[in-house]
C-alpha cells in the first residue's frame, strides 16, 4: 500500500469519522444527565450502540465481501449522521437510546475500513497500514475530545450538530474520492453470512484466539472509559472542557504507538509476542489507577496505558487477515468487530454495576480482564506455533 493514494483518502474519512465520535463521547455523561441519566444508565446507553452493532457489523461485511466495501461504507457514516441530528435534537432518554442504536445499525464504519486495508496489502505491510489506520481514527479521537470541550461551552447540543456535519463529510469525500477495493471477480465467491459462523470463528485455532483476545481487550477498554468519565467527573471534578483536553492527552500516546508499529516489528518479527509485551505495561498501569486520587498521577497512568494499548488493534487485525481468504475478508474482520461489541456491552455494564460500590473497583476490574488477555495471549503464541500459515 506503500504510495497508494487510495489510502491516504481512507486515512482521511477515519479521520473525519472517527473525529465525530470523539467529540461526543466525553460529553454523553454530562449531556445524559439533564434526562436522568445516571452512573449505571450511562454504562446501558454505551452498551445499546453496541449490542445493535453486534448484529449488524457481521452482516454489513458479509455485504462488503458481496457487493463491494464503498456503498457499506457510505452508508455507515450516513447512519452516523442522522444518529448525531437525533442525539442534538433528543426530547427525553429514550431519544438517546434511539440515536445510539441506529449509529450501531449502521456501524460497520471500522471494519469496512479494516477490509479495504486488507484488501490492498501484503502480509509484509500488514501490521503498519493497520497501523496507519489505527493511527487515523486515533487522531480523531484526539482533536475531537478537545473540540467537543470548546464547542460545549455554546451549547451541549453544538458538538452533536457538528459532529453531524463532519458525518456527513465523510459521506461525500468518500463517494467522490475514495476507490473501490473490492473488485467486481473477488466477490462472485464471496461466502454467505450465517450467525453460526459467530460460533464457528472461534474454533479456528489462531484467527479464534485472537477474535477472543480482542473482545478481552475491549471489555477492559471500555469498562475503563465508564471508570474514566465518572471518576474525573464526580472525583476530580473536572469540567467537561478539561476532561475533553485529558481524553485527548490520552488518545495522543496512542496514536504514537500506532505510527512506531514499523520499527517495532523490525525488532520484533512476532506479532503476538508485541502484543503479550503491551499487555503487561496495559496491566500494571490499569492496576495502579484504581490505587490514587491524584489528577497527576491518574493521568500518568491513563497514558501509559493509552500508549501501549494502542499496539492491540494493528497486532491482532494483521494476525486475523493473515489467516483469512480474501473473499471473507470483510465478513471475519466484521465478526471480530462484533465480539469487539460484546465488550463493548459487558465493559460499560459491568462498570456500571461495580462503580456502585466504589469507582476505584473499575480500574481493577479493567485490570482483571487485560489480566486474562495477557494468559490467553500465551495461548495464541502456543498455536501460532502448531499452525503455521
Amino acid at each position: 500500500m506503500k504510495n497508494n493514494k487510495n489510502l491516504w483518502v481512507l486515512v482521511f474519512i477515519c479521520v473525519i469519522n472517527s473525529l465525530g465520535f470523539g467529540i461526543i463521547v466525553p460529553l454523553i455523561y454530562p449531556y445524559g444527565k439533564q434526562f436522568g441519566i445516571t452512573e449505571q444508565t450511562l454504562g446501558l446507553l454505551t452498551a445499546s450502540f453496541s449490542i445493535a452493532q453486534f448484529f449488524a457489523t457481521p452482516v454489513l461485511g458479509s455485504l462488503s465481501d458481496k457487493y463491494g466495501r464503498k456503498p457499506i461504507l457510505i452508508i455507515s457514516l450516513i447512519g452516523t449522521c442522522i444518529s448525531f441530528v437525533l442525539f442534538a435534537e433528543a426530547r427525553s432518554i429514550v431519544m438517546l437510546f434511539g440515536a445510539r442504536i441506529l449509529d450501531g445499525i449502521t456501524g460497520g464504519n471500522i471494519s469496512v475500513a479494516q477490509a479495504m486495508v486488507s484488501d490492498s496489502s501484503t502480509p509484509e505491510d500488514r501490521a503498519k497500514n493497520f497501523g496507519i489506520i489505527g493511527s487515523a481514527f486515533g487522531f480523531g479521537f484526539v482533536i475531537g475530545p478537545a473540540i467537543g470541550g470548546v464547542l460545549s461551552k455554546i451549547s451541549l447540543q453544538a458538538p452533536f450538530w457538528f459532529s453531524a456535519g463532519i458525518a456527513l463529510t465523510g459521506v461525500l469525500c468518500c463517494y467522490f474520492f475514495l476507490k473501490e477495493t473490492n473488485q467486481e471477480h473477488k466477490r462472485k465467491s464471496g461466502s454467505k453470512f450465517s450467525f453460526k459462523s459467530l460460533i464457528t470463528i472461534l474454533k479456528k485455532p489462531v484467527v479464534g484466539s485472537a477474535v477472543f483476545i480482542g473482545f478481552l481487550l475491549t471489555t477492559a477498554q471500555f469498562a475503563m472509559i465508564i471508570g474514566f468519565q465518572t471518576f474525573t467527573a464526580d472525583t476530580l471534578k473536572i469540567t467537561p472542557f478539561q476532561i475533553g483536553v485529558f481524553f485527548a492527552g490520552f488518545g495522543i500516546s496512542g496514536i504514537l504507538m500506532q505510527l512506531a508499529v514499523p520499527y517495532i516489528n523490525k525488532i520484533f518479527t512476532s506479532k503476538s509476542f508485541i502484543l503479550l509485551l503491551s499487555l503487561v505495561f496495559c496491566f500494571v498501569a490499569m492496576l495502579l489507577s484504581g490505587f490514587t486520587n491524584q489528577l497527576i498521577f491518574f493521568a500518568g497512568c491513563m497514558c501509559v496505558y493509552g500508549l501501549f494499548n494502542g499496539l492491540r488493534n494493528p497486532m491482532l487485525n494483521a494476525v486475523i487477515s493473515e489467516r483469512v481468504a480474501e473473499n471473507e475478508q470483510g465478513q471475519t474482520l466484521g465478526i471480530n468487530q462484533s465480539y469487539a461489541s460484546i465488550g463493548q456491552i459487558l465493559g460499560p455494564i459491568s462498570a456500571g454495576l461495580i462503580s456502585g460500590f466504589s469507582v476505584h473497583f473499575v480500574f481493577f476490574l479493567s485490570a482483571l480482564f487485560i489480566l486474562a488477555g495477557f494468559l490467553y495471549t500465551l495461548i495464541l503464541r502456543s498455536k501460532e506455533k502448531t499452525n503455521p500459515i
